[in-house]
């Protein structure tokens, strides 16, 4: 699994001209699964983003999770995280999970968030979706299972 985790002061994603997720203070996770992830990817990664120490303590260090500081988490597949650019000029999409095992998978993490404690919101599984953020720092960070990439 591939996730791409922004830290935003507001996120929210839309399908068909509605908003289907939006969140304050938190992160948007793009998160694409690959071929052969399983369960034990989706719960690492969960336990990552729901742990991972990237919002500011009251010494300016970043030192505190998304729970730590009440956030909560919008989570957007997008399988184009998985895109294999080395050869030609069209990405390659064949190392993605077939769509059934990745709307699995990508709805294990967001239920792992949730057992969690966090407030999670979601996009639409394989919808052309419009996703707004205003990125805290800015920080953005790049998430790889063990074994992956």
């Amino acid at each position: 699994m591939r996730a791409v985790i922004q830290r935003v002061s507001s996120a929210s994603v839309a399908a068909d001209g509605r908003t289907v997720g939006e969140i304050g203070a938190g992160l948007l996770v793009l998160l694409g699964v690959a071929q052969g992830d399983t369960e034990r990817e989706a719960a690492w990664v969960a336990d990552k983003i729901a742990n991972l120490r990237i919002f500011e303590d009251d010494g300016g260090k970043m030192n505190l999770s998304v729970q730590e500081i009440g956030g909560a988490v919008l989570v957007v597949s997008q399988f184009t995280l998985l895109a294999d650019c080395r050869k030609g000029r069209r990405p390659s999409f064949i190392g993605a999970a077939p769509p059934e095992e990745a709307d699995r998978l990508y709805r294990m993490v967001a239920e792992r968030l949730r057992e969690a404690g966090l407030p999670v919101e979601t996009g639409l599984f394989q919808a052309r979706m419009q996703v707004s953020l205003v990125n805290d720092g800015p920080v953005t960070i790049v998430l790889e299972t063990p074994g992956s990439g």
